[in-house]
């Protein structure tokens, strides 16, 4: 029997995403939207590879990036996992990860360009702050027992190897192996905003109307992703950690005067620019939140909650695809497993920018692309662990089928897990949900796309600061959540 405490939760989020949709917009503008989607379909069954000839630089350039960006992130929060209990490390970590990696990218291109530096630095930095954190939970969960038994006098480091280490690695490099994947996505997406990855190309290929290639080169990607266990060996990670720095390419000699500008000038509000001190930052502040914070952070929290709900009755409905409960144990149950899990592979595999950037062109600017694209990914994401779950569940041998063994005997076993994996990516949602505003959706992504884009740097570092807060708030919720309903859950559970 649920408790109630989860049930009125579950239906106050239902219910406020209902209320959520009569103010949002989900109109379809584009001329023949389902055409074009059987257009792009067919570009998929019919992917053109020999039109790519790029094929091979865009994939090293992805990969390069991601190997660079990830090995630097995780080097960084594993040193930080070790200090993370101090308020100063834990707020910093906080901080930046709560900064999308296209949030990174778009400050970096302003004093660095289209060097290298900003595409690693722009998935290094958050990725240390979320290594942090979840390094340190790993470690935190770790028996302490060993440690008191350990000789006097052996070093801290020697210590830490010989006790929490030796006990936490399996989960650390299981942690580090799926923040390679979200790399290789990150790193792709950041073709979006200029770096020559595989983004870079689907986006100019989408533009001209391309759909074999983009067929081409979305297939590729998924092949990436689906055999990363294949190539990625941990044999292979020093090579490829050594390799990838110089596979980058080359970019224009950075100008460090830029550099001093941006942070001396450029994002200093402009009324303290001119010398009109307090008198005129007041004026200035208020006109930036009532046209365009407060704008972006209704929608953004609109688009939010409705891609939540969203998210969560996908779940529901796609975990039975790898649930041998459903599928089988037989010859044709492994068959429907595997053709599930490659169903839920795919989903979870595609960046939610990239989805939405898609269903963008198909279908015109509104909300429902957002929606879509994002209930999509985490769809795939949480269903993909809700059905492993579902997997270490026991049933009686006369146990229902049917509708009736997953209303009755599984659904209502995995309901608790459920929520907590779908409270765990409410904040990554509200990430996303902020930078799908540079597609032309009116979060709080938009408008910062439409500051730099004008060159009023100050104002977009306001409203990135006010996007991170924002971020940190729904995450403190959702952990309060979490424990309010005794919810028990940590990252290390990611896939």
């Amino acid at each position: 029997m649920w408790r109630s405490a989860t049930v009125r939760t579950s239906l106050g989020f239902v219910v406020l995403a209902i209320a959520c949709v009569f103010v949002a917009d989900f109109e379809i503008s584009a001329h023949a939207p389902w055409a074009e989607l059987g257009r792009l379909f067919l570009g998929l069954v019919q992917p053109d590879f020999e039109a790519v000839d790029y094929l091979g630089e865009a994939i090293v350039r992805t990969l390069a990036f991601a190997f660079v960006g990830v090995g630097l992130g995780a080097a960084a929060g594993l040193l930080l996992a070790l200090v993370f209990r101090h308020l100063v490390v834990r707020t910093s970590c906080a901080f930046v990860r709560a900064i999308h990696e296209l949030f990174w990218a778009l400050i970096f291109l302003q004093f660095f360009g289209l060097h290298p530096l900003t595409g690693v630095l722009a998935i290094a930095i958050p990725y240390a702050g979320i290594f942090a954190k979840v390094y340190a939970e790993i470690l935190d969960e770790s028996d302490p027992s060993p440690s008191k038994v350990i000789p006097h006098g052996t070093g801290l480091v020697s210590a830490l190897a010989y006790t929490r280490f030796s006990q936490a690695w399996p989960h650390l490099v299981t942690y580090t192996a799926y923040r390679l994947e979200c790399g290789l996505r990150s790193s792709a997406v950041l073709g979006f905003v200029g770096m020559p990855t595989l983004g870079f190309y689907l986006e100019s290929s989408f533009a001209q109307g391309q759909y074999a290639t983009v067929g081409a080169l979305l297939l590729l990607f998924y092949a990436l992703i689906a055999t990363l266990r294949l190539w990625a060996r941990p044999r292979l990670l020093p090579f490829y950690l050594l390799a990838a720095p110089f596979l980058l390419g080359d970019g224009l000699p950075i100008r460090w005067q830029n550099v001093s500008r941006f942070f001396t000038e450029d994002i200093v509000p402009e009324p303290l620019r001119q010398g009109e001190g307090l008198a005129g930052l007041v004026p200035w502040l208020g006109d930036l939140l009532a046209n365009e914070a407060l704008p972006g952070i209704w929608n953004t929290l609109v688009l939010t909650q409705i891609a939540l709900v969203a998210t969560g009755l996908l779940t529901l409905a796609l975990y039975p695809l790898v649930s041998h409960h459903f599928t089988g144990r037989h010859f044709t149950g492994r068959v429907r497993g595997a053709l599930g899990h490659g169903v839920l592979v795919v989903m979870r595999s595609t960046p939610e920018y990239l989805l939405a950037f898609i269903l963008l062109q198909l279908w015109g600017p509104s909300m429902l692309p957002a929606v879509v694209a994002l209930a999509i990914h985490n769809g795939g994401i949480i269903g993909h662990l809700i059905g492993r779950r579902s997997n270490e569940v026991s049933l009686r041998p006369d146990a229902p089928r049917g509708i009736e063994r997953y209303a009755f005997e599984l659904t209502p076993r995995l309901y608790g897990p459920f929520l907590a994996f779908l409270f765990y990516r409410w904040e990554i949602i509200m990430r996303e949900t902020a930078i799908l505003g540079i597609l032309g959706i009116a979060t709080l992504g938009f408008y910062v796309d439409s500051a730099i884009q004008e060159i009023r740097f100050d104002r977009a570092m306001v409203l990135i600061v006010i996007t991170a807060l924002l971020n940190i708030g729904v995450d403190i919720l959702a952990r309060r959540l979490r424990n309010r309903l005794r919810l028990r859950h940590t990252a290390q559970s990611e896939p």
